[in-house]
This record gives C-alpha cells, structure tokens and sequence, in this order.
C-alpha cells in the first residue's frame, strides 16, 4: 500500500520554520505600505507557533466565507488545521512521542487528502451553471483581466496575483495590508534556497549529520540523511496493509527522532537556520522576515476575536 507522506516542504528546509513554512499565495489587496521601520525595532515581534498559524488560517477562511456570502454565493470554511500534521514538514523529526503516534504522518496526510477530495465547495461549484461558475473562482481568488500585484523572487522570476478577490479581501482584513503581507510572505517563503546549501556544509551541521546518520545504522538503518528515509518509505511499505504500512513508519520515524534528540541534529539545525535568517542574509530579506512577524502578532488579536465571533 503506496502512504501519503507529505513531501512539498521537505526538499530544502532544514527545520519548519514559521516564516519559512509551506503555503500558497493568491492575491494582495489595494492598500497602504506600513510605514518603514528599522530591523532592530522589528526583531522584537517573534515566530508565531503552528497553533497561531493555524488559527491565523482558520479565521482567513471565515473572511473569505463572508466575502463569498456577501457576493451571493454559499461557501464553507476550510475546517481549522490540524496542528499535528505540521511535524511531519521538516528535515529531521525529533519529536519520539509524534513518532510513536504518526509515523511521518502519513495516515494524517491520508485523511487530509480524503478532506479536500470532499470539499463542499467543489460540489457546489459543480452545481453552479457554467456563467456562475466562472463568477465564482472570479470572486474567490480573482483574475488577470483586473489589477495585479507582483513580487521579485529571491530566487529569481516573479510571482503575479489578482489584486482584487475574497481571498485578498479576508487578508487585507486580517494582515492590515494585503499588498505588504503578499510581498512578505511570498519572499519569506521562497528564502531558504539562498543559504541551506551554505549552511549544508558548516562543520557543526556536517558533524551533527554524521552522528545522527552512525546512530540511525545502529538501529539497523543505513541512511545518509532524514531525506533519504522519505525518499524510500514508500518502496518499503509497497503492496503493505495499511497496518503493515504504518508499523514501518513508525519504527522508521522513532528511530529517526530518537537519533536526532540523542545527536542534536535538529536543534544545531535551528540554531544554524537561525542564525542565517537573522545575520546572513541580505537586509533587505532581514526587513521582510521582520515585517512578517509584525503582521502575523497583529494578526492574531484580529483573528480571535474572528474565530470567536463565529463559532
């Protein structure tokens, strides 16, 4: 039986971070900047944890809800996230006890997928007549015949979004600034590449690396790298019962904790992503890392007061 390991945030993350974390844009709104401020004064506001990023994204779904419902349409909020599913994005898992529980969270990734494929809004939107269907998705998330809004990549290219729709409507709501928190965002998440292959080769990760690598061959395992064991979970639980399945996983994924507690592989790799994000990198990138966290501590008295008000 083939398992549904998430994978999309593993390939260059080190450890998941919250300005770094895996997510997907879609438009910002008209809107004033914030007001420049220095990195110094900025640096105060913290990483939010995966329980206010959840509720953050919970309360974006009920704006948007009310923007579809104020536009004639009926729309279901995506359900809050489940914060358990976000160990199973990093490079190394060192939590033994999520281990023992989750695996590498694949039967959590199962019942996520199982929850989009009957997602409401898509049997609805099925039922929609074809001219209403298209006015659907052109409220939801907008289109390019409007204005559009853009970012530089740190990586190069540029990413385009439909400036005007609900879902720019809940953010701006939620962020202050759509068009700033759509800058931020997409640039914060798309930094790692700049220095994960540098930070690859600092000798306290490549030592960390190997000892976590000669404690997993103890267990019986010979991998190079947490990656590595991804990269063959699903060979080895092929044609598996979902019991069976799921018993390799999680002697897999316990092992693996177990190691990276016992040798400090994640903590030296946060400590090294830390101190990349917070020295290293150009200002420019520093100020963005920066006005994130402003807008998302913020965003977090609004979003409760959001929740609250609806449920």
């Amino acid at each position: 039986m083939r398992r549904a390991i998430s994978s999309a945030c593993t390939a260059t993350l080190i450890v998941t971070l919250a300005a770094a974390g895996c997510t997907t844009g879609t438009s910002e709104q008209r809107g004033s900047d914030l007001p420049h401020r220095d990195t110094a004064a900025k640096s105060t506001a913290r990483e939010l944890t995966a329980a206010e990023r959840a509720l953050l994204r919970h309360a974006e779904e009920l704006l948007v809800k009310q923007c579809m419902e104020a536009a004639g349409f009926t729309y279901w909020a995506a359900p809050a996230a489940v914060v358990e599913q976000s160990k199973a994005y990093g490079y190394v898992l060192d939590d033994v006890a999520w281990a023992k529980r989750n695996g590498y969270g694949g039967r959590l990734e199962a019942k996520a997928v199982k929850a989009r494929l009957n997602d409401p809004n898509l049997a609805y939107l099925e039922k929609l007549p074809a001219t209403e269907r298209v006015r659907y998705d052109r409220t939801l998330a907008g289109d390019e015949t409007g204005r559009m809004l853009s970012v530089d990549m740190p990586t190069g290219g540029t990413v385009r979004t439909p400036a005007d729709s609900c879902r720019a409507t809940a953010a701006e709501r939620l962020y202050g600034s759509y068009e700033t928190w759509f800058r931020v965002r997409k640039t914060t998440d798309s930094l790692t590449p700049l220095y994960v292959p540098v930070l690859k080769r600092e000798k306290r990760f490549v030592t960390a690396l190997k000892a976590w690598s000669t404690c997993m061959r103890t267990a019986g395992h010979t991998y190079a790298n947490p990656p590595a064991v991804r990269a063959e979970l699903e060979e080895l639980t092929d044609g598996l019962s979902d019991a069976e399945a799921n018993a390799v996983e999680v002697e897999l994924a316990v092992d693996e904790a177990t190691c990276a507690q016992r040798t400090s592989l994640a903590d030296t790799a946060r400590a090294l992503e830390g101190e990349y994000r917070a020295e290293k990198l150009p200002r420019r990138y520093r100020d963005a890392i920066a006005t994130r966290r402003l807008l998302e501590a913020a965003a977090l008295d609004r979003a409760e007061d959001i929740t609250g008000a609806q449920h």
